[in-house]
């Protein structure tokens, strides 16, 4: 579901996706898959794409732009939610038989300037979850075609997870439990999605009448985890909100080593909903994101950049909470 979409752009000098998909009243991630995965629409829907894309004169990634080669930035390709977002724009890559090459930043700043500045001399980039400061990331890609995927960077194009209706719905699903007292265990310091969630989360707190105890940042692992479980049994929540499903596996471990068991003394959630969310004991209370969408388009608009549109559009797609096994009612 594309919960939100705001369209900036200055100029345009080819339709675009999003006007195939404004045309056929279709989302841009149904009208996507007309072009790449024609096989996962009904027939109508398809033809509607289709037609729509006739009447506007729209080229598909595959004729508008030859076969390309374009650098994908990501903060750390061990994280499974980038492993499976590096999956997606492979998949939607290779329709066009175009080439990535990943720079793997390792949550280093640094590092990450001189992927950017090395990935600019390609045909053009996906940049995901940067974390450098919006003016340097403006100043080091130039005239290079981009796309942001999960931050929002004033006149790019940016691909976004929601991070208001799942995490709200953490919160509400906590208070309907019984929570009256819930701890957020924070990722890296200067990442956009955990502000936002952080940010969220407080004002779900707030209206729901619930003290909200912040933790301190952590990196995005298990180990980042590991570390804030201390301060997580010591703020006295009876439920933790986790930056991530990383995280929260590693509070979970770190809790138990404390002598503290999830979901009997502490409740626990998640954000992203990886493949590991579902099959550990307990089973994850995880915000599911829609991360292999995200990659498709981003690759999409990339592509249209590439073929010499301005593009500049913001696109949100939408988040869900799926309850688990590792959130129950407060012990009395």
């Amino acid at each position: 579901m594309i919960v939100g979409l705001r369209d900036n752009r200055k100029a345009t000098v080819a339709a675009t996706l999003t006007d195939v998909a404004r045309r056929a009243g279709v989302s841009i991630a149904t009208a996507s898959r007309a072009f790449g995965e024609p096989e996962r629409l009904a027939d109508g829907t398809l033809e509607r794409v289709l037609q729509a894309a006739t009447d506007l004169g729209y080229s598909t990634p595959q004729s508008a732009v030859a076969t390309r080669t374009f650098g994908v930035v990501v903060p750390d390709v061990a994280n499974p939610v980038y492993a499976t977002l590096l999956k997606a724009i492979q998949g939607q890559a290779w329709h066009g038989r175009h080439r990535i090459v990943l720079f793997d930043a390792d949550e280093d700043l640094r590092r990450e300037r001189e992927q950017i500045e090395q990935a600019r001399k390609l045909d053009g980039m996906l940049l995901c979850s940067p974390r450098l400061p919006d003016a340097d990331v403006l100043a080091i890609v130039g005239d290079t075609p981009y796309v942001v995927v999960n931050r929002e960077i004033d006149g790019a194009a940016c691909v976004l997870m929601d991070t208001e209706h799942g995490p709200s719905q953490a919160i509400e699903h906590l208070a309907a439990l019984g929570h009256t007292h819930i701890a957020y265990a924070a990722g890296p310091r200067g990442s956009w999605a955990d502000v936002r969630r952080a940010d969220t989360i407080a004002r779900a707190c707030e209206r729901h009448g619930i003290r909200l105890t912040p933790l301190s940042h952590h990196a995005a692992s298990i180990q980042g985890g590991r570390a804030a479980a201390a301060p997580a049994a010591a703020s006295g929540a009876t439920a933790v909100v986790a930056y991530n499903d990383l995280v929260a596996l590693g509070l979970e471990a770190g809790l138990i080593e404390l002598g503290r068991r999830c979901p009997t003394d502490i409740s626990i959630v998640g954000i992203d909903d990886i493949d590991l969310a579902g099959a550990v004991t307990p089973a994850l209370t995880t915000v599911r994101m829609p991360i292999e969408r995200s990659g498709a388009l981003a690759v999409d608009l990339l592509l249209q950049a590439m073929a010499g549109g301005v593009i500049s559009d913001i696109v949100t797609l939408g988040s869900q909470l799926i309850v688990r096994a590792s959130t129950a009612a407060p012990r009395a």
